[in-house]
This record gives structure tokens, C-alpha cells and sequence, in this order.
């Protein structure tokens, strides 16, 4: 695999990555990661800020994780200070593919980001990044985000909670005393889905909030 970054990368791969058609830029993307030349990096990394279709995304994702970690992560970890919440949700999600520790003190600093697409990208990166020994820590800080957002995002992050395991045990014990309600009924439901990742999380949320506002599951 190419580790220079000099010279410039090939005219028209860069041309097809930015084509109007996405199967185009589907190949493109494709080409790139099969090619590993790490000039491409920043066209790449580009191109996951602003390209609209999800599986040409996956595909720039594939592409950057065939180039050396050495040349992707530090360019990665400045992305994550973007002001396009794409690019930083992209970038997390691509250095969760990766798995270089390297990235997580800038990872845990996106875990309260004020874009749910963004934040939901840190949980993830983060259950994978997250040094040994602070797992408790990350589930504390996970748990202070019970209640926020809408049915992907509440799932996103009692996912991340179940993935820490037993470590996340003590945070949702507190939570579950929460006064807030909201935080309650998702804690408890967190609970659950660690018990049964196949439990009907929608319905299982919908339950606990109807018994954390009126003691009563009627």
C-alpha cells in the first residue's frame, strides 16, 4: 500500500468521487479503497462531509480504513472540529471502524454534541474506543444523556450502555431513581435490552414511561 502523501491523486477517480450520479461515485469510492493510495485521503475525507447518499458514505468509510492509520487518524481527529455536523458524525464513524485509541480523548469530547446524528456516532466510537479501566466513567457520562431525542437515538444509546456490560451497571442504577421521568423509563428500559437484545425496545419504552408518570402501566 502507497504511504506517500505526495503528488496529486488520479484527475479523474477524484472527478467520479464528486460525479452528479451516485452509482458513479459508488465505484469511485470503491476504486479508492481498492487502489489504497494515500494522497487520496483528503479528497476522501471531503467527500464524507458533504456526499448525501449513505451507502457512498460507507463506502468512503471502507476506502479510508484501507489507508495507514498513520495518515488517516490524525486527519480524522481534526475533522471531528468541523462545523459541518456530517463531517464530524462521519468522521467518528470511520474512526470507530479503524480503532485507533488514539482518537478517544477527542471522541469523548462529541458525546454531548448538540446534534443528535453527531452524538449518536460518539456513543458508538466510544464503546469501542474507550480505554481499559474507564468503562464506569463513559457510563456515567452516557447515562447523563437518558431521555434525549427521539426512538433511534434513545435506542443508539441504550445500545452503547449494554455494550459496556456490567460497567455500566452502577450509572443506570442511579438513573433508574431519576427524577425525571423520561430518564427513568429509559434507564429501565436500557435494563432490558441488556437482558434481551431482541426485546421490543419501542414498546418496552413506551411501558416504563407510562409507569414512571403514573406508577401504573395503564
Amino acid at each position: 500500500m502507497n504511504m506517500t502523501i505526495h503528488g496529486e491523486p488520479d484527475a479523474r477517480l477524484v472527478a467520479a468521487l464528486a460525479h452528479a450520479e451516485s452509482s458513479v461515485r459508488l465505484r469511485a469510492a470503491l476504486s479508492a479503497g481498492t487502489l489504497g493510495d494515500s494522497r487520496l485521503v483528503e479528497i476522501l475525507i471531503e467527500r464524507c462531509a458533504a456526499e448525501p447518499d449513505f451507502f457512498v458514505r460507507d463506502m468512503l468509510t471502507w476506502a479510508l480504513c484501507r489507508l495507514p492509520a498513520g495518515v488517516t487518524v490524525p486527519r480524522l481527529i481534526a475533522e471531528l472540529a468541523s462545523e459541518t455536523a456530517q463531517a464530524r458524525s462521519q468522521a467518528l464513524h470511520t474512526l470507530s471502524k479503524i480503532g485507533d485509541r488514539d482518537a478517544w480523548p477527542a471522541v469523548s469530547d462529541l458525546l454531548h454534541d448538540v446534534h443528535d446524528d453527531v452524538a449518536l456516532s460518539a456513543w458508538r466510537a466510544a464503546v469501542v474506543l474507550v480505554p481499559a479501566g474507564a468503562e464506569s466513567a463513559l457510563a456515567a457520562d452516557l447515562t447523563a444523556a437518558l431521555g434525549r431525542g427521539d426512538q433511534p437515538v434513545r435506542l443508539g444509546l441504550s445500545r452503547a450502555l449494554a455494550a459496556l456490560g456490567e460497567a455500566a451497571t452502577p450509572a443506570l442504577d442511579a438513573a433508574a431513581n431519576h427524577p425525571d421521568p423520561r430518564v427513568r423509563a429509559h434507564a429501565q428500559t436500557t435494563e432490558r435490552l441488556r437482558g434481551d437484545p431482541d426485546s421490543g425496545f419501542e414498546a418496552d419504552l413506551e411501558l416504563a414511561q407510562r409507569v414512571s408518570v403514573t406508577g401504573s402501566g395503564t
